[in-house]
């Protein structure tokens, strides 16, 4: 009797698949950012163009990793698709951009290290996810969120550097020396193609997160964390902006989410 009354539920279940009144669930495997970079443009240490990006080394520590100036040396070698620039404020997401490299998969490190002539247009599309709370303070000229564009990485010009900039902001021709673009990881005085700063200058215009401003003099950064020149104007610091990487994460937990050195999403977008 148990027997006929297995096979007749294993009838009946055969028949409720092939129906489609039983659908095959499938399991999704989260995918993961990893912590490269965190710039807190306030804490005593600058990260400006010279300092840390085409470097392979370690700064900073594990346990302050979101709160002061960080660089996983272990990420910035990994070959990566895709970058995630999150503003935060204590590790909790402020806002946040995502975007995919062109062409294959390449590490951040080799990426900064490929100065000469530097100036490349290194994401396409513009961000493939923005989001920003809706209590977000000081957008306007924020030098990630009030500009559009895709990324720019190395932007040389004169005798200045700047790390990370987007299009959509000023990017000065080659040989115009006007400090007037303004990024993550800047110095306006150094060799921008070797990253190496000018003798005696070293800690004069090297400065951390500047915003975006149609300005030569004074400039207008974020926090403490710049040289010793006089036409600085320090001013408040908009949160501190994290890096993440990864080689198959196409989007970023929203706003209000609290970070890690590791953070898993589950796939959102199939084609690219």
């Amino acid at each position: 009797m148990n027997l006929v009354l297995l096979l007749v539920c294993f009838l009946y279940a055969a028949e409720l698949a092939r129906s489609g009144e039983i659908e095959k669930t499938e399991r999704v495997t989260p995918r993961t950012w990893y912590l490269g970079m965190n710039l807190n443009p306030a804490d005593g240490h600058v990260m400006g163009y010279t300092v840390g990006w085409a470097d392979d080394v370690f700064i900073g520590t594990y346990l302050d990793a979101l709160k002061k100036d960080y660089l996983n040396r272990e990420v910035w070698i990994l070959p990566v698709k895709y970058i995630a620039i999150v503003r935060h404020q204590a590790g909790q997401v402020d806002a946040v951009k995502v975007f995919r490299f062109k062409g294959s998969a390449r590490s951040l490190l080799s990426r900064f290290q490929d100065m000469n002539p530097g100036r490349q247009i290194v994401t396409e599309g513009g961000p493939i996810q923005q989001s920003i709370s809706n209590s977000a303070q000081n957008l306007e000229d924020d030098p990630v969120f009030s500009v559009g564009g895709d990324l720019a990485f190395n932007w040389a010009y004169g005798n200045n550097g700047a790390r990370i900039v987007l299009t959509g902001g000023r990017l000065s021709p080659a040989n115009d020396n006007d400090d007037n673009t303004h990024g993550l990881g800047n110095h306006f005085a150094c060799n921008p193609l070797t990253g190496i700063p000018t003798s005696g200058y070293e800690t004069v215009w090297n400065h951390e997160i500047s915003n975006i401003q149609n300005r030569v003099s004074p400039t207008l950064v974020q926090g403490t964390d710049h040289g010793t020149g006089s036409k600085y104007i320090s001013g408040p610091v908009y949160g501190n902006y994290a890096i993440y990487v990864s080689e198959d994460a196409s989007s970023f937990p929203a706003p209000g989410h609290m970070l890690d050195i590791e953070v898993e999403v589950l796939p959102k977008y199939n084609f690219f």
